[in-house]
């Protein structure tokens, strides 16, 4: 397979300018998911990678080899597309074979290749159907199938979920999981705008924001430790509570006064330049619990959302909003608890948290190191 390297790529339309200084090391064997909000240039820069779009400026290599003017077809890639893209008047077989019958490769060859991907996608009962006789994910998988016959260097997936239903994006997902397990050494690009498919997919998570890279990382390393507030509420659901303050003692265990009061102490260090600097505090509502004694937040529940396993509480509080956030986070601190808890409708709560699960934001960025 293949190792893909971006470096100071840049795409424009015109004087509209897209995506800006994109320089990304892809290696072998690796998954990598694209995700940002509407309009960031995932799918733009994939294209690219295909040779769909034209590099406005930069360079693109594929295992060493410059291939900005290369052809599409010469590049040794195959694309997975949203909408199925199958010949209607084919039957499952002949779609997956389509692009060896075209390169005149030997009926053997073609054969074998074919049953081999039909194998692996548990489509043998299939080969004789026509598209329009299949479900979502089912043609969703022949998709797959015929980028698989052709043995390419990357494999490329423009949002191949996003038309099925939630229990077919669910089947689907882990199928391409156990795809990714069966080929380790496929090199893959997956682009979404779902985080359960991110997170549970990518070896590596690129953040797309602002035209260019906001982040990169593991799924957890994103989770836990982001580096800017647009990550921190763009990854995870709901988004991560920004709650504004200021830093009152500085040190190792840098103590945070809340504007609405409450004061959290963190394990984030701190220098003395650093006191009455004002900052974001940033809770994921999963890290709050319930609190007796000192809090960090006080307020009156004032929604209920019982989604049986957790409840999701709702309180009217002031917070910070960044980029990544949900229209929800605007007016309303949330909290995630575990179980049902309708009986906190109304009434008022203290809550806590772990003082290693808290993030300290200065100016959008970090302050963790």
């Amino acid at each position: 397979m293949a190792d893909l390297k971006l470096t100071d790529v840049v795409k424009s339309y015109g004087d509209v300018n897209v995506l800006n200084d994109i320089n990304l090391d892809i290696q072998t064997g690796e998954l990598i998911v694209f995700v940002g909000p509407s309009g960031c240039g995932k799918s733009t820069l994939l294209r690219m990678i295909a040779g769909l779009e034209k590099i406005t400026d930069g360079m693109l290599e594929i295992d060493g080899q410059v291939v900005n003017d290369v052809p599409p077809s010469q590049r040794g890639i195959a694309m997975v597309f949203q909408s199925y893209a199958l010949y209607p008047h084919m039957t499952v077989r002949d779609n997956m074979a389509f692009a060896l019958n075209i390169a005149k490769k030997p009926r053997a060859e073609i054969d074998a290749a074919v049953d081999h991907a039909a194998k692996a996608l548990q489509l043998e009962p299939y080969l004789d159907r026509l598209p329009k006789a299949l479900s979502g994910g089912q043609r969703q998988r022949v998709a797959i199938g015929r980028a698989i016959v052709r043995d390419p260097k990357v494999y490329l997936f423009d949002e191949p979920l996003s038309n099925l239903d939630a229990a077919l994006r669910v089947a689907t997902r882990i199928e391409i999981s156990q795809l990714k397990e069966a080929m380790p050494e496929s090199t893959m690009i997956y682009v979404t705008h779902d985080q359960v498919e991110a997170m549970t997919l990518a070896d590596r998570i690129v953040v797309l924001a602002n035209k260019g890279i906001a982040q990169v990382g593991s799924p957890l390393e994103l989770y836990e430790r982001p580096r800017t507030e647009f990550v921190a509420q763009f990854i995870g659901s709901p988004a991560m509570n920004l709650l504004p303050g200021k830093i009152t003692a500085t040190g190792d265990k840098t103590q945070v006064t809340l504007d609405a009061g409450g004061v959290a102490v963190t394990e984030i260090t701190t220098t003395e330049a650093d006191m009455g600097r004002v900052v974001n505090l940033g809770i994921r509502p999963e890290d709050f619990v319930l609190a007796e004694g000192d809090a960090i937040f006080e307020g009156a529940v004032e929604i209920v959302e019982a989604l049986g396993e957790v409840s999701l509480l709702y309180i009217p509080a002031k917070l910070s909003v960044g980029e990544g956030a949900d229209s929800a986070n605007q007016t309303h601190l949330i909290a995630k608890l575990p179980g049902i808890h309708g009986e906190l409708k109304g009434q008022s709560v203290r809550l806590t948290a772990d003082p290693s699960k808290l993030q300290i934001f200065a100016d959008g960025v970090t302050m963790r190191t």
